[in-house]
């Protein structure tokens, strides 16, 4: 009975996987395909502008990977050879923290133009700013991509058949450090983050009183809140449960395969982070600030 109860729950929570990959490639597609139609008329030397590019192709080359996802996920065998399995689980990863790392620029960008009273930070030349894409994807390419074909996977014996189950890797004590290293650092730089966003919101509102909804530059900060809602919601809970994954996995003897289910069904939550580019157009749109405001009015005259 016992057994038939984990088979059912790991039927349920796999389908729910199955669920949320759908809901994720096609909202990603929708938001990708949305915001290439807003680049088109915005200007390509802005530092702001070159990071939503590379977010861009993050998430394009992300969502690439995700059919294969579904198919093992559904046929619940993988028929497409071990080093591409550890390609395609590897990218979940990848794809969360440059997401991340283009969020942080983003962010910091505005920062700097909202405290130097600047309209926007720009490249000299169009060139610099491919240049920049270019450093940034050679580090990727040069630095993390041979990292993982070396490491990633390579420490346990894995079934060819079965892909994503790499938990045995966290037994090595270097790879342990590493990913405590990283939680930290996540977890610290979005709370600093909110803080300081917090702060500038705070500061504006005290400045502008019952007038912030029609100065552009408040809209503006309200689409830094989008980033760091992103962050809060689809990156720390990952993060926070990472921590007792990685205790876990090395400290009790029979880490069962619902703890890996549980981690994959966190990590599958970092992939809504697709949604940001569709959230990104629908709050720059004039009907989302007429809503916002007439909502606004509404609880005032209340």
């Amino acid at each position: 009975m016992t057994d038939f109860n984990n088979s059912s729950c790991h039927f349920a929570d796999t389908h729910h996987l199955t669920s949320l990959y759908c809901v994720v490639l096609i909202g990603g597609l929708a938001g990708v395909i949305s915001i290439l139609f807003l680049l088109v008329n915005m200007n390509t030397r802005s530092v702001t502008t070159t990071a939503v590019i590379n977010l861009v192709v993050v998430h394009s080359v992300f969502l690439l990977t995700v059919p294969f996802r579904l198919f093992y996920l559904i046929k619940q065998t993988w028929k497409f050879g071990m080093p591409f399995c550890k390609f395609v689980s590897a990218m979940v990863h990848i794809h969360m923290y440059l997401t991340f790392l283009f969020y942080i620029i983003i962010l910091v960008i505005r920062y700097l133009i909202f405290f130097k009273h600047k309209d926007k930070v720009e490249f000299y030349r169009k060139l610099h700013a491919v240049a920049a894409s270019a450093s940034i994807w050679l580090l990727v390419i040069v630095i993390v991509v041979p990292l993982i074909a070396s490491h990633y996977g390579n420490y346990g014996k894995y079934d060819e058949e079965h892909c994503f189950k790499f938990q045995k890797e966290l037994l090595n004590i270097y790879v342990r450090v590493i990913n405590y290293l990283i939680v930290i650092s996540v977890i610290a730089i979005a709370v600093a983050l909110l803080a300081f966003q917090s702060f500038i919101i705070l500061l504006m509102v005290r400045k502008l009183r019952h007038s912030f909804l029609s100065h552009q530059e408040f809209w503006a900060q309200l689409k830094n809140l989008l980033f760091i809602g992103v962050i809060l919601i689809c990156f720390l809970p990952y993060q926070f449960f990472r921590i007792y994954y990685l205790y876990t996995v090395v400290h009790s003897e029979d880490c069962d395969d619902n703890i890996t289910l549980y981690n994959e069904i966190f990590l599958s939550v970092t992939a809504i982070s697709c949604f940001d580019l569709l959230l990104f157009v629908l709050g720059g749109s004039h009907w989302f600030k007429q809503k916002t405001i007439d909502l606004w009015n509404c609880f005032l005259c209340r």
